[in-house]
């Protein structure tokens, strides 16, 4: 009897284990409407990876060879997102996807913004269709996506 109620009760709590890594991936990928502003500090190429909060550390962008916003494979498409929540932050180098209306952008989260997306002048103006400057301030769809799409392995 006794092996029936341990089998009984590892068998109500495979699903809770077996359905944690699509959880997780479902809360990785939410989509969430979050707002973007623009800096010109990442429309610098020669600027140093120094100056973000990814920038050392084990989950920084210098231990995976990049030294100058310039070197990232996304650039100009960089930037700063929430979810980097300061100094060698786990989500140092995600991707995110931009939505702005009909127009689709890829972002590579290199520092830290306290609300939403901070990101270059040039990559909001290719979201915005050269109106970054004088919406200043707009709403986006955002999606994680894979590393990859960004230009990281």
């Amino acid at each position: 009897m006794r092996f029936f109620a341990v089998l009984a009760s590892l068998l109500c709590a495979a699903p809770a284990v077996f359905s944690a890594p699509t959880a997780a991936l479902s809360a990785r990928s939410a989509v969430q409407t979050l707002q973007v502003t623009y800096d010109q500090t990442y429309d610098v190429a020669s600027n140093s990876l120094d100056i973000v909060a990814c920038s050392n550390g084990v989950n920084g962008l210098l231990a995976k060879g990049f030294t100058t916003f310039g070197s990232l494979p996304d650039f100009p498409f960089i930037g700063g997102a929430q979810a980097v929540e300061g100094w060698n932050s786990p989500n140092c180098g995600t991707c995110w996807q931009l939505q702005y209306g009909n127009t689709t952008i890829n972002v590579l989260a290199i520092d830290h913004a306290g609300s939403g997306f901070n990101i270059g002048l040039d990559a909001m103006n290719k979201l915005t269709n050269n109106q970054a400057v004088d919406l200043g301030v707009v709403e986006v769809v955002s999606v994680r996506t894979a590393e990859s799409v960004c230009g990281l392995h």
